[in-house]
């Protein structure tokens, strides 16, 4: 018996006590799949951009006759959809049988949120974690961070694109840690070619790549071929993406967000409209909301009426990752090394620009789902601390399963909230 298994046995008490927390945790863990189920059979079709697309591309062309959403650009008489392609690329199947106002990206995007979720258990697995401790890694991940509220809208085409590219950067997490660097490189490029962040995950593979002890700069031939083994198929996804702009748009860098269609009447502008219409996609101006909301808002829930007793709806802008996903904080413990520092130099880059973004994710609801962009890096640096048959290992464990349980208590509340007030923003 391991230390981190007699930590939870000394007493039949405390061994009741963990089982309840366990039990608690499994039981709002599937109240959240029972909610994702209950919105795919209500989901209704032609609203995901990425049905068109696919539509499109069945039949061979790259424009589309109409548009389900706002961001869809009009460049000469002609309609884009202006998403990066492989999320259209997976649905094609789906678009193929139902046409192009099929219903299903809700149970697509589980079925790719469950890839996700056995990612986890396995990545943890190569980090030394023990089969519990493994269990609450990929749980605390799917159902306790912005994964699974992201599922539970995959029918929407942003939340769908988001819910392909994490399953990809998953799966090349695990690839890079089984030394399969062609295969990483390539999953890696998918998910460029989904969700453009995910290119700056790169150079933190080939650190996770990197032998124990081996110095993370080196010009010996191994090194230089696992570099070229995991950046080839990288540039060859970019190169794609160029061709796939140019085709559509006459310019390599040219992604379509310039020729967004004309924006709502002046009565039917949201913020939204109006930041990019007077401030721009990008601005100073936003780095403080976006800071906030990251880092320092808490679960919120407005009210109104007279007595201020009326539920109005949970705040659309979503609750700050640490209040939500109180948990990650375990990564202050992460080993440092040069993992870390390259880690803390691509989530600074990422986490960057989005604070200059003029949306913080609108809307979501008690969570950051743009931290999904750098989540997986972060929890990589995490896993290890929970690793080991140490007393220290079961202590934290144990600790890490509380939050975890909070935080996945609070997406449950949080989709009540929602549901209670029909999805208010």
């Amino acid at each position: 018996m391991t230390a981190l298994d007699a930590a939870d046995r000394p007493r039949k008490a405390q061994f009741d006590r963990w089982t309840a927390v366990t039990v608690v945790a499994v039981a709002l863990a599937a109240a959240l799949v029972a909610a994702a189920c209950y919105r795919a059979l209500g989901e209704h079709g032609g609203v995901n951009s990425y049905a068109l697309l696919a539509d499109a591309f069945l039949h061979g062309r790259f424009d589309s006759p109409t548009c389900f959403d706002s961001d869809c650009a009009r460049f000469l008489d002609r309609i884009y959809v202006i998403f990066p392609p492989v999320p259209a690329v997976i649905a094609m199947p789906l678009v193929a049988l139902f046409g192009v106002d099929t219903r299903g990206f809700i149970p697509l995007s589980m079925a790719l949120t469950a890839v996700s979720g056995w990612a986890w258990w396995a990545i943890a697995g190569r980090l030394g974690l023990s089969r519990r401790a493994r269990f609450w890694a990929a749980l605390a991940f799917i159902f306790g961070a912005p994964a699974a509220y992201v599922t539970l809208r995959g029918d929407g085409v942003w939340f769908f694109a988001q819910v392909v590219a994490l399953t990809l950067v998953s799966l090349a997490i695990l690839a890079t840690l089984d030394r399969r660097f062609v295969l990483a490189g390539a999953l890696i490029g998918l998910a460029f070619l989904s969700r453009q962040m995910a290119l700056f995950v790169a150079p933190f593979l080939f650190a996770l790549s990197r032998p124990k002890d081996a110095r993370l700069i080196a010009f010996d031939r191994d090194t230089i071929m696992d570099a070229l083994r995991l950046g080839a198929p990288i540039l060859a996804a970019i190169g794609v993406y160029c061709l796939y702009n140019w085709v559509r748009f006459g310019a390599p860098l040219d992604t379509g967000y310039a020729h967004i269609a004309a924006y709502p009447a002046e009565d039917d502008r949201n913020f939204i409209t109006w930041r990019i219409l007077d401030l721009g996609l990008f601005s100073k101006d936003y780095v403080v909301f976006n800071l906030a909301h990251l880092f320092l808002q808490g679960f919120h829930v407005e009210f109104g009426g007279k007595y201020m007793t009326e539920l109005i709806r949970m705040d659309p802008m979503g609750s700050s990752l640490i209040a939500a996903s109180p948990f990650l904080l375990y990564v202050f413990y992460a080993r440092a090394d040069a993992k870390l520092l390259i880690g803390v130099l691509v989530i600074a880059v990422v986490a960057g620009i989005t604070l200059f973004y003029h949306s913080n994710g609108f809307s979501q609801h008690n969570v950051q789902r743009y931290a999904l962009d750098w989540l997986p890096v972060l929890y990589v640096l995490l896993l290890p601390v929970l690793a080991g048959d140490t007393e220290k290992a079961a202590e934290r464990l144990k600790m890490f399963r509380l939050l975890a349980t909070y935080a996945i208590a609070l997406n449950v509340a949080a989709f009540a909230l929602v549901a209670a007030t029909k999805g208010a923003t």
